[in-house]
């Protein structure tokens, strides 16, 4: 048994050399196919590779050859240019060295030249000493003497040129500056224009029967007392028949009592008592008409943020005429009128409007306070409104202050566009002919006048002056003097201008 396995042992064993000899001998077979396909491989490579460096060889001499070729072509070139350049430079020296011989030779010339003209300065300085001792001794005057009275005279020309052309230069900006005004202004007033309305001190209340009258008057004239005490006005009853006036310098007071007297007729119960309570009635209802002319004459100008006194005195200058013009709508034009230049000039268009809309505020309640209207007005606006630039507008649109701000010119110029150009104002004939009468009058009184015309409506005024007593600068001073005196002394819309002619005239005859 034991032999048995030792058997089957001995045979597996040598099996397995068997096999693993076999296996060895297998590789080494495989590998060394593998070694000489490799050995191939390599033969194969090495073959090619001689090949393709015996091409590049062959390329790279191909191409030195090119370009040693155009080495040798490329320097060829540059010794020909070189070869050039020379030349030139060679020509440009032979050139320069020419010119250095010209420019030598005239210097030579200029010295020449130059010693003849120093030559000729000495005998022209000669003959000038000569020339100058002999003036000198004609003249009696020294060089220097001679010298300052050329210089006086070379100043005073000086000076009367250069005033010459300062009063060009100043007439210049004058027109230009006159040509934009006129622009601006023109353009102003062609966007604007106002009513004429009737100047009065007196309103008429119609009555239905003249036995009415009677009853007005009252017992013992009771009752118009009342109506006159109640009211501040004149009631006047005997001058027309079947119609009452009531004539007051106050146009407020007069509405008042013209409102409450047709509700007394129109209730026919007139006693004190009543009338005393209509009478308040009215003024209650007058006032609230004021507020609401304030407020709408406030809406339509565009001026927002007023304090309401402000507004309820703007109200009262409803019922104000100046020269037939009514002045709360001569208020809003002149806002108007303001709002456009400031916005040619590039100002604040709302402080020029509500200066304009205030500027106659002072005029409401001017029969109550003494002062100018516009220093009334200033004092008004400056309690409700904190614009410094409005108050001084208001205050200086007379331009009757020292220091004048823009807004004061411009509140002064919308003022005289709506006021002072024809057309917008009115006056009444005893007054007009009155002021004729006054500007003639001021003329004459001056020494030398031989006859003055007031023209054009009062607006001019013309004087012939006698030429024997009156030369030209005094007819300019007698100008400004007439000026002077009528702006003292009259009061009018607008300006007067004032022409002085003086004419001089040679008669003879031939026989």
């Amino acid at each position: 048994m034991v032999d048995t396995v030792l058997g089957i042992l001995a045979g597996f064993i040598i099996g397995l050399v068997c096999g693993g000899i076999a296996v060895l001998m297998s590789r080494g077979f495989y590998a060394n196919r593998q070694i000489r396909a490799g050995q191939k491989r390599a033969a194969r490579i090495l073959a090619e590779a001689r090949n393709e460096s015996k091409n590049i060889i062959s390329d790279a001499r191909v191409e030195i050859d090119k370009s040693r070729v155009n080495s040798e072509n490329e320097a060829r070139e540059r010794r020909a240019e070189l070869q050039r350049q020379e030349n030139r430079m060679a020509q440009k020296e032979t050139h320069l060295d020419n010119k250095l011989d010209e420019v030598e030779a005239r210097h030579r010339q200029m010295d020449q030249k130059e010693k003849e003209l120093e030559v000729a300065r000495e005998g022209l300085k000669e003959i000038k000493e000569k020339q100058l001792k002999e003036l000198e001794a004609v003249s009696r005057l020294s060089c220097d003497e001679a010298k300052q009275i050329l210089l006086e005279q070379m100043s005073e020309e000086l000076r009367t040129e250069s005033s010459r052309r300062l009063r060009e230069w100043e007439q210049q900006l004058k027109d230009e500056a006159d040509e934009r005004a006129r622009d601006i202004l023109s353009s102003v007033i062609q966007r604007n224009a106002s009513e004429v309305v009737a100047e009065i001190t007196a309103s008429t209340v119609p009555l239905p029967s003249d036995e009415m009258k009677g009853r007005l008057i009252g017992r013992e004239g009771r009752n118009i007392r009342a109506l006159e005490q109640a009211t501040g006005v004149d009631l006047i009853i005997d001058d027309t028949p079947e119609a009452v006036t009531i004539s007051s310098f106050d146009p407020v007071r007069r509405e008042i009592a013209r409102q409450a007297l047709t509700k007394l007729i129109l209730d026919g119960r007139i006693h004190p008592s009543r009338i005393e309570e209509l009478v308040n009635k009215a003024r209650e209802e007058v006032e609230a008409t004021m507020v609401a002319a304030g407020e709408q004459a406030v809406f339509q100008v565009g001026v927002h943020g007023l304090h309401p006194e402000l507004i309820k005195l703007l109200g009262r200058l409803k019922y104000r005429t100046s020269y037939g013009q009514n002045v709360l709508a001569h208020s809003m034009e002149v806002a108007s009128i303001c709002g456009m230049i400031a916005s040619e000039l590039g100002a604040n268009v709302v402080i020029a409007k509500k200066a304009g809309l205030l500027h106659d505020l002072g005029k409401a309640v001017d029969r109550e306070v003494e002062g100018t209207h516009a220093s009334i007005g200033a004092d008004l606006v400056k309690q409700w409104d904190k614009s410094k630039d409005v108050v001084r507008g208001v205050a200086e649109h007379h331009l009757d202050v020292v220091d004048i701000s823009i807004w004061g010119f411009m509140v002064s110029a919308a003022d005289a566009i709506s006021s002072a150009r024809p057309g917008a104002r009115r006056e009444s004939m005893e007054s007009y002919l009155k002021r004729l009468k006054s500007l003639e009058e001021i003329a004459d009184g001056f020494k030398g006048v031989e006859k003055a015309y007031a023209i054009q409506a009062g607006r001019e005024v013309r004087i012939l002056v006698k030429p024997e007593e009156v030369d030209d600068l005094a007819s300019m001073r007698m100008a400004r003097d007439i000026v002077k005196k009528i702006e003292e002394s009259l009061t009018y819309p607008g300006q007067i201008k004032v022409t002085v002619i003086r004419e001089t005239r040679a008669t003879d005859f031939a026989k």
